[in-house]
């Protein structure tokens, strides 16, 4: 099975790993403050600060998922590197966290390495510990009411579909390319390249949280045989529930969460 024939020749999916944790969590940041539809509307000053914030704690987050197994990157065979030492490495991270100043191509520049697309995921019967997330909460507090608000509209039975035991059901959380290679169809393969994978590992399904309207259309079309459902969704703007209007004022994103039942 050719499961990622659709990306060109020069590209290639492989399984996320340790070496890799400050590469992806600066892609994942510089697309969270610079191009997502939620957060640049949100926050409109201050951005290189709250990216440098948050890439410090996501760290945790980033490498529960990667130490997983279930995270993987896009990577560049023919990635150019702009510093000798990135090119000796294969790769590194040039972000100056003290450096407030930096803006977003600056940061992109200081990105010297051939990982250009990310999907974070891990197996929902290892959770993540809530309480080391509560630095990311610190950052974006909107966080905490988006996932009790997707909560609170989620009206399965818990039984019809979480995991009672490992290699279940899969959570996805967090994807992003490199700003300069965005447009390129990364995302929608990475996706159905999980979902496949996934499938043939054994799984029987994957959740996400989307934010993003290709994200969504992406998960909740997924290819045959797999089938996917909108099991609840916000909108920033015009929800009913008037914290999420307060708390995501400049947004007008639609939140969905989305299961993909691969069997």
């Amino acid at each position: 099975m050719d499961l990622d024939g659709e990306l060109p020749s020069r590209y290639e999916i492989r399984t996320l790993r340790p070496e890799h944790s400050e590469w992806a969590r600066a892609i994942w940041m510089h697309s969270t403050f610079f191009a997502s539809p939620v957060w640049p509307k949100i926050y409109t000053k201050d951005r290189t600060e709250l990216c440098y914030r948050l890439f410090k704690a996501t760290e945790y987050a980033t490498d529960h998922q990667i130490e997983s197994g279930l995270s993987l990157g896009v990577f560049d065979k023919e990635y150019e590197f702009r510093r000798p030492e990135a090119a000796r490495l294969g790769g590194k991270l040039y972000w100056d966290l003290e450096d407030v100043a930096a803006d977003e191509q600056k940061l992109l520049a200081q990105m010297d390495f051939p990982l250009v697309s990310v999907a974070f995921a891990h197996d929902s019967f290892y959770p993540l510990d809530s309480a080391r997330l509560a630095s990311i909460s610190a950052v974006l507090p909107q966080l905490s009411v988006r996932n009790r608000v997707l909560q609170e509209r989620d009206l399965r039975d818990p039984g019809s579909w979480q995991a009672t035991g490992p290699g279940q059901v899969m959570f996805r959380n967090g994807t992003a390319t490199k700003a300069n290679e965005g447009g390129r169809g990364f995302m929608k393969v990475l996706a159905q390249y999980m979902m496949r994978k996934a499938a043939a590992e054994g799984f029987r399904g994957i959740q996400i949280v989307c934010l993003h309207d290709a994200v969504n259309r992406v998960w909740s079309r997924p290819p045959e045989p797999f089938k996917a459902a909108v099991v609840s969704r916000s909108n920033c703007a015009s929800d009913e529930d008037t914290e999420i209007r307060e708390s995501f004022r400049g947004s007008e994103q639609e939140m969905t969460k989305v299961y993909v039942a691969l069997r």
